[in-house]
C-alpha cells in the first residue's frame, strides 16, 4: 500500500465533524460532495466521536490484522503522513508510538517504520476427541456439565416482591447503625480491611460467630473452627473440594435446596435423593448399604417442606456416620426464624464423633446483598481449610466482616433477629389468612411454623409450573414445589409462599392475584 493509498484509506474511515471535514493533499479541506467529506458527515451523524489519533490507532491496526497492511511492509513517516491528512504530527505520532508498543509496528534505525510480523507459530492439527466439548446441541461452546447446570437452574431474574421466598425484608435493616459502623472503620483507614483477608476470616468476627452459635444453636466449636465463606454455595463447595473425589455420591433431601444439588453436579458429586416424611430424611435399608460420603440435610428446617428431623433419625444418622466414615453436611439456613417456640438445637451440637459440617449465612438475618456465611469445621480440619480458602477464593470483604462484628458485638445482631422474629410471624398470619379466605381448609399448608416461606400444596392434577409463570405475569413471584425434586415421578405439585419481604398492607391484595390465578387451574 502507497503513501497515497494509506493516507485514502485513512480518510475514508475516519469519523471527522462538518466542521472539520476531512483534509485532502496539502491540509486543503475536501470537495463538497466528494467520498471523504461524505463519510465525515455520516460519522457526525451517528453521535459522539472517537478522538481522530485514536481512530488512526484502530484503523492501521485493524488493518494489519485484516493483511491489509502485510508484514515487512514500509509506512510513511509521522511527519509525512502528517501531511498527507491535513493534520497534526503529534495525531499521528500517538498512533504509530501506540503500535510500536502493543507489537504491530517495528521501527528500524535508519530506515523508518515497518508492519512486524505477527503472525502466530503453526498451530498443529487437533487430536480428534472421542467426546465433543460443546453442548449435544452444537448451539453453545458449553461443556456438557455447564449444559447441565444452565438447564437446570432454579435462580430467577426477579429476587424482591410478592411472594419470593427465602428473601428476608431488607428495608428493616437498622442503616443508620450499620452506616455508623462502617464509617468508623473508614476513618481508621486501616489497610487491613482492604486487602485481601485471611482464608479462615476477620478474627473478631470468627469469634463472635462461635459465641452466638454456642448460645443460640448449641453448636460445640471455638473460633479456631470457624471459616467465614461468602455464603451456604462457597461452604458446601470447600467441603467436596477438600473431602470428595470426583464420583463420589451425596445424599440430598428429596426435595431440597436447588442450589445443594448444583453445586454437587458440578464438583463431579453424584446426588443420591433420599425422601423425606414428618421425621425428615427416610433412609431406606437400600441405601444403607451404600455408605455415601456426604449426607447433606437441613435438619433444623427442612428446605423446603419445612418440617424438623426427629430425635431418632438425627441419632441414626450420626451413628451411621461414625461407623462409615461419612461426612454430614449441616445447613442450618434460615433456624433463627421460629414462632412457636425456642430455635432448635443444631445437630453439630450432638455430634461426638467428628463428622458433623455446620453452615450457615446472614442472608437471611440480614441482608443477601451482605454474601456472608460461616462454616465450623472439626478442629483437626481448621488449617487445612483455611488454607484451602485463601488457596482457591482469595477471599475479600475484610471491610463488611469487620463491621458485621462490631454489630454482633455490640447486640444489634440479637436485637435485630428479635424485632424480624415479631414482624414476621406477624405475616405469616397475615397470610395464612388470606389463603383461608380464598380455599378455606381445601389446601395443605406446610412448614408454616419457622423460616420465611411456607409451602401451599395443590392437587395432583394441577401443573404448578404453569401456574407460576401465570403468577409472574400477574405480577407475582411463587415457585413451583415440583422443581425441587429430583426426579419429576413422585413429585407434589405446590407453591412456595414467601412472605417475610411483602409489607402487611400488601399481603391479602398480592394473595387476591395469585389466587385467582390458582383458581383458574384448578380441575373441575
Amino acid at each position: 500500500m502507497k503513501l497515497a493509498s494509506l493516507s485514502d484509506y485513512l480518510l475514508l474511515r475516519i469519523e471527522r465533524s462538518p466542521l472539520k471535514v476531512a483534509a485532502g493533499k496539502a491540509g486543503k479541506p475536501a470537495a463538497a460532495g466528494s467520498a471523504a467529506a461524505k463519510s465525515a458527515e455520516k460519522a457526525a451523524a451517528r453521535g459522539p466521536r472517537v478522538p481522530v489519533n485514536r481512530q488512526i490507532y484502530q484503523l492501521i491496526r485493524e488493518a494489519i490484522l485484516a493483511h491489509t497492511l502485510p508484514a515487512g511492509l514500509q509506512l510513511p513517516s509521522s511527519r509525512d503522513l502528517a501531511a498527507e491528512l491535513g493534520m497534526s504530527r503529534n495525531t499521528v505520532t500517538y498512533a504509530y508510538e501506540q503500535l510500536l508498543a502493543e507489537g504491530y509496528l517495528e521501527s528500524r534505525t535508519g530506515a523508518g517504520t515497518f508492519v512486524a510480523d505477527t503472525a502466530p507459530d503453526q498451530i498443529p492439527d487437533a487430536v480428534e476427541r472421542s467426546e465433543p466439548l460443546t453442548d449435544p446441541s452444537g448451539k453453545s461452546e458449553l461443556s456438557a456439565r455447564g449444559a447441565a447446570l444452565t438447564r437446570q437452574a432454579g435462580v430467577g431474574e426477579r429476587q424482591w416482591g410478592a411472594f419470593m421466598p427465602g428473601v428476608p425484608d431488607v428495608t428493616c435493616v437498622p442503616h443508620k447503625v450499620w452506616s455508623r459502623l462502617q464509617n468508623k472503620h473508614w476513618r481508621r483507614s486501616n489497610s487491613d480491611l482492604l486487602t485481601y483477608g485471611p482464608g479462615a476470616g476477620y478474627a473478631p468476627l470468627r469469634e463472635a460467630v462461635a459465641e452466638y452459635l454456642r448460645v443460640a444453636r448449641s453448636v460445640n466449636c471455638n473460633a479456631s473452627q470457624v471459616l467465614i465463606t461468602t455464603g451456604i454455595h462457597q461452604s458446601l463447595d470447600i467441603v467436596v473440594k477438600l473431602l470428595g473425589e470426583h464420583g463420589d455420591a451425596a445424599w440430598v433431601e428429596d426435595p431440597c435446596y436447588w442450589g445443594t444439588r448444583s453445586v454437587l453436579n458440578s464438583l463431579g458429586i453424584q446426588s443420591v435423593p433420599i425422601a423425606v416424611d414428618q421425621e425428615g430424611m427416610r433412609m431406606r435399608l437400600a441405601n444403607l448399604r451404600r455408605p455415601p460420603r456426604f449426607i447433606c440435610t437441613t435438619p433444623s428446617h427442612q428446605y423446603p417442606l419445612g418440617m424438623v428431623m426427629s430425635l431418632s433419625r438425627r441419632r441414626m444418622l450420626l451413628e451411621y456416620a461414625a461407623a462409615h466414615k461419612v461426612w454430614i453436611i449441616e445447613d442450618d439456613y434460615d433456624s433463627e426464624f421460629r414462632y412457636g417456640g425456642r430455635p432448635l438445637a443444631s445437630l453439630q451440637g450432638m455430634d461426638t464423633h467428628d463428622r458433623v459440617l455446620y453452615m450457615g449465612t446472614f442472608s437471611k438475618i440480614m441482608f443477601p446483598g451482605l454474601r456472608i456465611g460461616f462454616l465450623v469445621v472439626p478442629e483437626s480440619l481448621a488449617q487445612a481449610f483455611s488454607t484451602g480458602i485463601a488457596e482457591l477464593y482469595r477471599n475479600g470483604q475484610v471491610f463488611l466482616q469487620a463491621t458485621l462484628a462490631d454489630f454482633m458485638a455490640e447486640g444489634h445482631f440479637a436485637s435485630h433477629i428479635r424485632k424480624m422474629r415479631v414482624l414476621y410471624a406477624e405475616r405469616l398470619q397475615l397470610l395464612q389468612q388470606s389463603i383461608d379466605r380464598h380455599f378455606g381448609g381445601k389446601m395443605t399448608i406446610t412448614g408454616g411454623e419457622a423460616g420465611l416461606h411456607l409451602v401451599l400444596g395443590l392437587p395432583p392434577e394441577c401443573d404448578d409450573v404453569l401456574i407460576c409463570e401465570q403468577a409472574l405475569q400477574a405480577g407475582i413471584i411463587v415457585r413451583p414445589l415440583s422443581r425441587y425434586y429430583m426426579h419429576a415421578r413422585g413429585a407434589r405439585r405446590g407453591l412456595l409462599l414467601g412472605y417475610a419481604s411483602v409489607p402487611n398492607d400488601e399481603i391479602a391484595r398480592a394473595f387476591d392475584k395469585l389466587a385467582a390465578v390458582i383458581k383458574r387451574n384448578l380441575p373441575g
